[in-house]
This record gives structure tokens, sequence and C-alpha cells, in this order.
């Protein structure tokens, strides 16, 4: 990879702490304004502007492909629209209040983390179009992305606020944090070529997946229902409610896809690398 020069310009250490000091003041303002937090205002805007960042990110990504401009289009389209319906359905079985304890007789959360999670990437893996997309794609681009995952600090808030359980919210918030923290300084050091950086990058899409799981996880096991285990005298109802359930029904899918993107990416660049090497 050649090494990029806006990348040089920046240096790692000074993404992650202008992503942190970033990150304080918007909790900061959280705390001081609980008013904002109530509203659900942040949450939503939030995942509008992420989702709108994908969409962007797509056809930049295609304009760097040997697609023809009606392959490029035809290709954005089947990646917006479905994107866009999975987000809207997601919204709405939230909104309804369908993930609520006892709103169904289904473990409907976990059904659409997992089945919608399984069948994107399934498709996106085996598509030429997409792989040709990822070719032509930065790797870093898919890594920077998720620096929206400092989000997660609102998981903190509701733990003050008494809106949900430290033993969810301290591993759930911690975790989202660090994999955003350290989004912007593991891209960084992927375009400017720094030694190592394929392998960090690596390592930082197997903490981000791994934070998800374990969010997911002590999610179902503080949330009143068959599995809960933990908080049983302060269950967790952020997990199900509107539109904090925005996020494990849509944000924590569309992550899972980002880091498969992403290793798929990473590993196959490294592949004909290795095979020099050896």
């Amino acid at each position: 990879m050649q090494p990029n020069n806006t990348a040089n310009a920046i240096s790692p250490l000074l993404a992650f702490t202008g992503t942190g000091v970033a990150t304080c003041l918007w909790l900061g303002a959280l705390v001081a304004i609980p008013g904002f937090q109530q509203s659900g205002l942040p949450v939503i805007a939030a995942r509008l502007a992420v989702h709108l960042i994908v969409l962007i990110g797509a056809w930049a990504a295609l304009s760097r492909t040997s697609l023809t401009a009606s392959e490029r289009l035809s290709t954005w389209l089947a990646i917006a629209i479905p994107l866009t319906v999975w987000h809207g359905a997601a919204w709405v079985i939230v909104a309804k209040g369908l993930l609520l304890p006892g709103a169904t007789s289904i473990p409907l959360l976990p059904l659409m983390i997992v089945v919608p999670t399984a069948v994107v990437i399934t498709v996106l893996w085996r598509s030429r179009r997409i792989g040709a997309l990822l070719d032509a794609m930065p790797d870093s681009w898919l890594v920077g992305l998720q620096a929206y995952r400092v989000i997660g600090a609102v998981f903190f808030v509701n733990w003050l606020g008494g809106v949900a359980p430290g033993v969810f919210a301290a591993p759930a918030g911690t975790g989202d944090v660090i994999t955003g923290l350290l989004a912007l300084p593991t891209a960084i050091a992927l375009a400017s070529g720094r030694p190592g950086s394929v392998r960090a990058a690596v390592l930082w899409n197997l903490f981000g997946i791994a934070d998800l799981v374990v969010a997911v996880t002590m999610g179902a096991l503080t949330s009143p229902g068959a599995l809960q285990r933990f908080a049983l005298d302060h269950p967790n109802l952020t997990t199900g409610a509107y539109p904090a359930a925005i996020i494990p029904a849509f944000t924590v899918p569309t992550s899972l896809v980002l880091h498969a993107l992403s290793l798929r990416q990473l590993l196959k660049r490294a592949r004909p690398v290795a095979t020099v090497a050896a």
C-alpha cells in the first residue's frame, strides 16, 4: 500500500486525543442536560448520521472501481435500498414496542441480530461487485468509519441516571468507547502503511466483534425474560425501549457486517504479502 500524505499529516496519537476530547465533551453534554438524553435525540441523530455515512462511503468506493456508471449506480442501489429497508423495519419494530418484555412470544431481538447479519454477510462476501468495491476501497475506510462506536458512552449516562444496571452498562460502554477511540488511529496507521498496521487492524476488528458479543450477551442476561440472570432487582429496560433499542436491533448488526467486510479486505490484501514472504 502506498502511504497517504493526508494520513501522514495526522498522527494516530493526535487522532486518538481528538476523538477522546470530542467523546468527553459529548458525554459531558448528555450528563449536564438530562432532558436531551431522555428525549432520545442523540441516539436518533447518531443513527441517521451513520446510515448516511455508510451510503456516501459506498458511493465513494464505487467511484474508484472499474465498473461502468450504470453498474456503479445499480450496485449502490443494491446496497442502499436493502440497507434502508432493513433500517426502517428495525425502527418500526422498536417504535411499536415489540422488543419490550412480554410484547411477543418469540425472542425477536436475537433473531433481528443473528438472521439479517448472517444473510447480509453471506450475500456480500459472495458478490463479485462487492468484491470489486472492497478491492478498490482503501482498507482504512471500513476501520475509521466505526469511530461512531463512541456513542456507546450513552450506556454510562444511562447507568448514572439509574436507567441501566452497571453489570451491563460498564462492559458494553467500555468496549464500545475503546473500539471507537481506536478506530481513527488504526485507520490512519493503515493509510500511512505503518509496519504492523494490518495486524493491528485485524486485532481491532476482533476486539470490536468481541465487544458486541459481550454487550448483546449481557443485555440478554440483565433484561426481563427467560435468560435474565443478573440485575434481578434492577433489570435492564433499555434494550427494548425506543429509541435506545435501535442500537441492538440495527447498529449492532451493522457493525458486525462492517467488521466482517473489513476482515475480508485485510486478510485478502495480506495474503499476497505472506505468499511473497514465504
